[in-house]
């Protein structure tokens, strides 16, 4: 009885697992499709009884998985989608800055602004030729400020997807946990957790295209998960991702200065849990990379091209006056202690000289003197070389002989408010006009006088400018209107090291008293710019005004300092006089290009732009005068001269520091944004490529390959069929034995 009783046992064995193992058959096959989805197989083993054989079991339901190959693919599935997150964008930076040969491209619009500059030389007394010119500028500066106000919006889209990232990434992460928790359970009491299995793998799958991940199994089947740079992001308890998206985005919106939120893994009260800068692959990577390095780059070189098309064109406006002259004049320059700044004129040749003339109505010379004559009258050393010109003093001089020479309540100085030198003749008869020359004389040739400023009265010169009219910006033609609070170094290699130890002063408008240094800090020879401005930080009197950072720029990186408070501010040096010269820290030029235009007055009034330049006639008068004539072309063929020639231009987001015309300028931002581009849709094509042939090694391990599948239903339907038999033998062989008793 014992062994036919056995024999059922051992028969029922056999059919329940060949049930299961068709049970496991039909889910790969309703499977087939399934992405995701990996084939189980069934693994037995022989069951013993007491050493001796008692049939069949299942050992366990295994996936068809090469863990190895699945690395791979989620290594290199990071990398591709890093490279198709800036896919749109630089999809958009195309459209935005067009080619070079569309009639709305940057440097067609520089072509026309350049063309109605040569139009103009031709008659520059027709009103339509100037009128063509203005508009042709605002053109520029209106083309300028659209691509610079589209890539901040870039930027922000860029930011309020990685704070969508971050919800996920909590999302995602939170579901792998919960599996970790459901399979350790479940396998724990003997069930099969193949299928937990392959939804924590899509949820690997998923987070690694979205961040750099590794990740390993522990004997429990517990998956830890981090990213590639070590932070935890999966193990017991996730942590909790965070990133708030930037409610705007401006020019000099950057991370490095804590404009933008950081992405957080942890608590955001530490800021080492901040893995911005940690993140290597992923869309996330690419995110990061548009908002951080690609589009401010491309922002770095549009603007170092309108600071230079403002600086250039404007030095040559300043050299000339509309005709016949102006009754006011509004500086651009902003002075926060003119009592003690000073300037000097030409002090190293010490033969330059400012004319300084008032003109009636038909452009003829009414009177004039030189800068340097009323300054010396006054009692003043000549041409400021004891350092004793002081603005407020120039101002004073000017004023005076305005109102002893038919303007008598003329006013000249620099406004309280604002900082600006204005001047203001109060006349109807009589217009003003400066011009820049070679000498003291009226015959001496026009030539740009050297103006040399001393910003914090220590007798040392720290800025030199050509021009006596553009050092005050009297007559600009493109104003940008900014607050000189935002100071950056060039653009330097990671490896630049301080040559030598310096101190730097640091002034602010509406100091009390006027001039006087709120703080210095003092530079050690050898410090890199991070060491510079980490230290800048840490100074307990700098950091309550100033904040220093280190921003990207291309492959190098800038040191900028802003003013909290957004007031004005100048920095300056000490005697070696090396880390200004050496970094070349200036006023910065980010947000130039998102604020140029052309000056007001001048949009309204376009007979405002300076065609002319005071000449000398030899023939009016005992010994000649000068005049402005209406006719006179010498600005506007310099102007137009200009865009045949090379400029300076830095080096700027990647760009190199070149000699270009503006035209080949704005075709290398072109180039260079179609370059970036196109290597993008390059690697692109190339990632997909790998990641697709991988995916599919991967697919064919871990598949469904349906005629395995059917043959293996065969087998297992053949053996089902066969251990039923067996128990209907075992049946008959019952029955009979209760017949027989």
């Amino acid at each position: 009885m014992g062994t036919i009783t056995q024999a059922l046992r051992t028969a029922q064995s056999g059919l329940l697992v060949n049930q299961r193992a068709l049970d496991v058959i039909a889910q790969n096959i309703s499977n087939v499709n399934t992405e995701g989805y990996s084939r189980k197989i069934v693994r037995l083993e022989n069951r013993s009884l007491a050493g001796t054989g008692s049939g069949v079991q299942i050992s366990d339901v295994t996936r068809r998985v090469d863990e190895g190959l699945l690395k791979s693919v989620r290594l290199e599935l990071s990398k591709l989608n890093d490279v198709v997150a800036k896919e749109d964008f630089f999809a958009r930076t195309q459209d935005l800055f067009g080619a070079p040969g569309d009639n709305n491209s940057l440097s067609h619009i520089m072509e026309r602004f350049s063309e109605s500059l040569d139009i103009l030389n031709v008659a520059p007394e027709k009103s339509l030729e100037v009128t063509e010119v203005v508009r042709s500028a605002q053109d520029l500066t209106d083309e300028m400020k659209r691509i610079s106000e589209t890539i901040q919006e870039l930027r922000l889209q860029a930011d309020r997807k990685m704070a969508e990232i971050a919800t996920e990434m909590n999302t995602v992460t939170a579901a792998i946990d919960q599996l970790n928790d459901d399979i350790i359970s479940n396998a724990s009491v003997g069930r099969d957790v193949s299928d937990l299995r392959d939804q924590r793998d899509q949820r690997i799958d998923r987070l690694a295209e979205l961040v750099d991940i590794r990740f390993f199994f522990r004997s429990d089947g517990d998956a830890v998960v981090f990213t590639s740079a070590g932070r935890t992001l999966v193990d017991t308890v996730p942590p909790t991702i965070t990133h708030t998206s930037a409610a705007s985005v401006t020019p000099t919106t950057t991370h490095a200065e804590g404009d933008f939120s950081g992405f957080f893994v942890g608590s955001t009260a530490d800021e080492s849990n901040d893995i911005t800068d940690e993140v290597r692959s992923g869309e996330l990577k690419g995110l990061i990379d548009m908002r951080d390095r690609v589009l401010t780059d491309l922002h770095a070189q549009l603007d170092d091209m309108a600071a230079v098309l403002r600086d250039t064109m404007n030095q040559l406006h300043n050299r000339g006056v509309p005709f016949p002259g102006v009754a006011e004049m509004s500086g651009t320059r902003t002075f926060i202690s003119p009592t003690t700044q000073s300037i000097k004129l030409d002090p190293t040749n010490s033969v330059d000289d400012v004319a300084i003339g008032l003109f009636d109505i038909a452009g003829n010379e009414s009177v004039s003197t030189t800068l340097n004559t009323i300054m010396t009258d006054a009692g003043f050393s000549a041409r400021g070389t004891t350092g004793d010109w002081d603005i407020d003093d120039v101002g004073t001089v000017l004023q005076s002989w305005l109102r002893g020479n038919g303007t008598s309540t003329a006013t000249a100085g620099v406004d309280s408010a604002t900082g600006k030198f204005n001047i203001n003749l109060n006349s109807t008869t009589l217009n003003l006009a400066f011009r820049d020359q070679a000498g003291t004389a009226k015959t001496t040739a026009l030539e740009d006088a050297a103006i040399t400023f001393d910003s914090n009265a220590d007798t040392v010169d720290d800025e030199t400018v050509a021009g006596f009219a553009n050092f005050f910006g009297f007559n600009d033609f493109f104003v940008d209107g900014l607050v000189d609070n935002v100071w950056e170094t060039d653009a330097v290699s990671s490896s630049f090291a301080v040559g030598a130890t310096e101190t730097l002063s640091f002034y602010e408008s509406g100091t009390t008293p006027a001039g006087t240094a709120f703080a210095t800090f003092t530079v050690t020879a050898g410090q890199t710019l991070e060491t510079v401005a980490k230290n800048m930080n840490l100074d307990t009197t700098l950091s309550q005004t100033v904040k220093a950072s280190i921003v990207p720029d291309g492959s190098g990186f800038r040191l900028r300092l802003s003013h909290q408070q957004g007031s004005s501010m100048y920095v300056t040096q000490g005697t070696n006089r090396s880390f200004l010269t050496s970094t070349n820290l200036d006023i910065a030029d980010v947000r130039v290009s998102s604020s140029l235009s052309v000056r007001s007055d001048i949009i309204t009034q376009p007979a405002n732009v300076s065609t002319a330049a005071v000449q000398f006639d030899s023939t009016r008068g005992v010994a000649g005068e000068f005049l402005i004539s209406q006719a006179d072309e010498t600005i506007t063929e310099a102007m137009a001269e200009q865009f045949t020639q090379t400029v300076s231009f830095k080096n700027a987001g990647g760009l190199p520091s070149v000699n270009n015309t503006f035209s080949q300028r704005a075709s290398g931002i072109i180039a260079t944004n179609a370059v970036l581009a196109n290597d993008n849709d390059r690697t692109i094509d190339t990632q997909r490529t790998l990641t697709q042939s991988l995916q599919f090694k991967s697919d064919n391990v871990r598949g469904v390959n349906l005629d395995e599948e059917l043959a293996q239903l065969i087998v297992f339907e053949q053996a089902f069929g066969a251990a039923a038999r067996v128990i209907n033998v075992i049946q008959r062989m019952f029955d009979a034995l209760e017949r027989a008793i």
